[in-house]
């Protein structure tokens, strides 16, 4: 049995994210935009901790593990075999080390991508503290569950996956440990927003009762920026150094600007969570008030135990003293002491007894 009611109980270990107190992981993905060039990957890393993220995203190709010769290239991008591309774009286990290494000089978190079970071993060796899965592996259970038994976190991208196929994967993790979080993706490059899919996000935190988030492919920052305020935990984006570099990922990519106007709407959207305003707390507007809003004043002077009538009095500002809306009240009480003209009128100026 594979339905919404097999993922609302025995799929549904996770535990649920504190939208007033975290704080969202920002992952910069590099993906391919490096093109091959292991400087290039190093200064990426750079820029992306220029940025602020959190995290720098690669993928592990080994292309003699994960492709056949003749396997055709997505639609987005045909300017070379994927065999060829996969080929070109792959790191000496070296240069990975390397690469990590470099990461945590620049204080953000080293993940990669793994398309294939070699290639597991391959970061194993390296040394990874989180895995994130691609969404063309979600029916790669062999490779699902060799991440999994490894015990490390792991973020499932959900891109090409029906809910049949989504909760396959997510039962052969949970298997092992219930460290998850699911990223609603659209694996269209770029991706429009009326393909976006919000709503499934949502859809799955209420199905698993996992931590979600976005893997995005929008040309711009704004459905990033709506998914964290609809409570994601993760947010992936693209970066680059320009959408005119070559390769499959750089044309649907943030540059530097735009990734770091993300990182700082993120960050703002958090402080907005995390701080609730109690509406009835008027005392930080005090000041703003009393310039901005209103009070009864007195239009002419008014004697000690003098009739208040209506045109004694007007409304005008500041507003420290009765506000406008307790005029009727006021009517018919008598003044407790001399009231000046042109003055705001208080409490202790009325008889109220």
């Amino acid at each position: 049995m594979r339905d919404k009611d097999l993922g609302q109980t025995r799929l549904g270990r996770g535990a649920m994210r504190d939208e007033s107190s975290a704080r969202t992981l920002i992952l910069a993905e590099v993906g391919s935009v490096h093109d091959g060039s292991f400087g290039n990957a190093k200064c990426l890393i750079d820029l992306a901790a220029e940025c602020g993220a959190d995290g720098v995203k690669l993928q592990t190709h080994m292309a003699e593990a994960e492709t056949l010769r003749e396997a055709p290239s997505p639609a987005h991008f045909q300017a070379e075999s994927r065999y060829e591309y996969f080929e070109r774009l792959s790191f000496t286990p070296g240069q990975w080390a390397e690469l990590r290494v470099h990461c945590e000089m620049r204080g953000v978190e080293f993940l990669s991508s793994p398309f294939s079970e070699e290639a597991v071993d391959l970061l194993e060796t390296v040394g990874i503290g989180r895995y994130k899965i691609p969404s063309g592996e979600v029916t790669n259970i062999p490779l699902l569950e060799r991440v999994a038994r490894t015990g490390k976190p792991v973020l499932l991208s959900s891109g090409m996956s029906s809910w049949g196929e989504l909760d396959r994967a997510v039962e052969a993790i949970l298997h092992y440990h219930d460290r998850l979080t699911l990223l609603q993706c659209t694996s269209q490059y770029p991706c429009p927003y009326e393909r976006v899919g919000l709503n499934v996000m949502l859809e799955m935190r209420e199905r698993y009762k996992l931590p979600v988030g976005l893997s995005d492919h929008t040309l711009t920052a704004y459905a990033s920026l709506a998914a964290v305020a609809l409570g994601a935990s993760v947010i992936e984006r693209h970066i680059t150094f320009s959408r005119k570099m070559y390769g499959s990922d750089a044309r649907h990519a943030l540059e530097p600007a735009e990734f770091s106007y993300l990182v700082q709407g993120i960050r703002a959207i958090e402080t907005m969570i995390a701080n609730p305003v109690d509406k009835d707390d008027t005392e930080p507007l005090r000041a703003t008030r009393e310039v901005f809003q209103k009070s009864l004043v007195s239009l002419v002077r008014i004697p000690e135990g003098v009739t208040i009538t209506q045109e004694m009095i007007g409304i005008k500002k500041p507003g420290h003293g009765l506000p406008p809306y307790r005029r009727a009240e006021l009517l018919g009480r008598r003044a407790a002491r001399d009231i000046p003209a042109h003055r705001v009128i208080v409490e202790e100026d009325i008889e109220w007894s």
